[in-house]
């Protein structure tokens, strides 16, 4: 090899580790904050990909973020940190590395991760942190309320939140907000009914995991999970709302899934959460879970169907049926889950109309009386709703010496109230015959 062809290959490498070395360094453009209601999120908007790493120091209590390569652009000084644990970030230099250091108000446990581009935004760094209680495992559910005349629990999902804003419209209408915004009038509505509590999976604009928003139902022993959303497509043109539940796919993935995990789970099956798998042998448990997952389609597609109905009376739906697939959400084996398209909110008809409080109420109103239209018909065990329905299936027969008076009497009802309930144009009964007793 010629002298002159060493030099280009000695120049050439050195030009590709120096763009090597040049490609791994990172600028942090940004910093948010978003508070949640067990840990507060930390997002860093990075120009590129960065290694890094996290470790804790006390006396005081502090966080350590090490950037590889790394500077900072963002004013740490613009960070909201009022209601987080953080009391003020600092910013230092250690040779190549960007060193932040998070003076804290109280021992916390940090989570970290990356995130790769999205279609809203670039390479991120998330900073979790959560209180120490919050990340200790339960090794078993919290025991439902068996009191007689218990609520139904209905575990309400608003879509995305936080760093995540879901689809976003023509207006620049946020699928995040809306769905929001409807998750709270539903739950206002089910608040006022009795019998039955709304649960929100998320109360504000922060994120949780899709296996978080069902693990959340859960411990919350919800008798139904519903997942509100916004669609959106490229094509602007695309309309109407839908109602999707579990695919016969989704649900024998999930099936698989459980059984391969059981022994290191404590997640409990069946009837808000009462049967375990963990000492089962695989056939059993099998069986069980089947058992479970299919009256739990069977409740959902029930519900998703009076949804739908309800829906269309004012909206234009996607398809004329309920639709099926694999959300991660709908997955519950224990829990009947369905997922609302409330509308497509790339078209800028539905956006117009999804952003108005009234037609948010519409959509909330429809839900709702698909909710209750089903648990009216249907409902769990031990519920006020079940009680309330048993008492107004009670009957009596008629023995000898009755009266119409005695029997009112008797049943703590008013004589008007029997006669009208049995459509009884007089007081004459005849011996044998039975009697529906109202509610009183």
């Amino acid at each position: 090899m010629s002298r002159s062809v060493k030099g280009l290959v000695v120049v050439l490498s050195w030009m590709i580790c120096f763009a090597g070395s040049f490609a791994q360094a990172a600028a942090i453009n940004n910093v948010r904050m978003w508070i949640a209601p067990d840990h507060a999120r930390l997002v860093f908007d990075m120009s590129g990909p960065a290694e890094h790493k996290v470790f804790t120091l006390n006396n005081p209590d502090r966080i350590v973020l090490d950037v590889k390569d790394s500077t900072l652009k963002a004013d740490l000084n613009k960070l909201n940190l009022g209601k987080s644990p953080v009391k003020r970030v600092r910013s230092g230099k250690n040779g190549k590395t960007l060193r932040l250091v998070l003076d804290l108000k109280r021992a916390i446990r940090p989570k970290s991760f990356e995130l790769k581009p999205n279609q809203q935004y670039g390479n991120r760094l998330v900073l979790d942190l959560y209180e120490k209680t919050s990340l200790k495992k339960v090794n078993k559910t919290a025991e439902p309320k068996r009191a007689a005349g218990r609520d139904i629990v209905v575990a309400i999902d608003a879509g995305h939140g936080g760093d995540d804003p879901g689809a976003i419209g023509a207006g620049r209408v946020r699928e995040k907000d809306v769905v929001l915004a409807i998750a709270k009038e539903l739950k206002r509505r089910l608040d006022a009914t009795p019998g039955y509590k709304g649960q929100l999976i998320r109360t504000g604009d922060y994120y949780i995991s899709l296996r978080g928003r069902t693990q959340l139902a859960r411990k919350q022993n919800a008798d139904l999970f519903v997942s509100i959303h916004a669609d959106a497509f490229k094509d602007s043109r695309a309309r109407g709302a839908s109602v999707w539940v579990l695919s016969p796919r989704g649900a024998s993935s999930e099936m698989g899934r459980w059984l391969a995990r059981k022994e290191n789970s404590a997640d409990l099956i069946g009837g808000v959460g009462s049967v375990s798998l963990d000492d089962k042998d695989n056939v059993l448990a099998s069986v069980l879970l089947d058992m479970s997952m299919t009256a739990s389609r069977e409740d959902s597609r029930s519900i998703a169907k009076k949804i739908h109905g309800n829906i269309r009376r004012f909206a234009k739906m996607h398809k004329s049926h309920v639709e099926q697939a694999g959300f991660v959400v709908l997955k519950s084996p224990d829990i009947p889950s369905i997922l609302v398209e409330t509308g497509f909110i790339s078209n800028p008809g539905e956006a117009a109309k999804l952003k108005t409080r009234s037609y948010q109420k519409k959509m909330a109103d429809a839900v709702y009386k698909g909710i209750t239209q089903h648990f009216e018909r249907k409902p769990p065990a031990l519920t006020y709703i079940a009680q309330r329905k048993a008492a107004s299936n009670k009957t009596y027969k008629v023995v000898r010496g009755d009266t119409l008076s005695v029997i009112a009497s008797r049943n703590g009802v008013s004589l008007s109230a029997l006669r009208k309930a049995n459509n009884l144009k007089n007081d004459q009964i005849k011996i044998g015959q039975l009697l529906r007793i109202p509610t009183s």
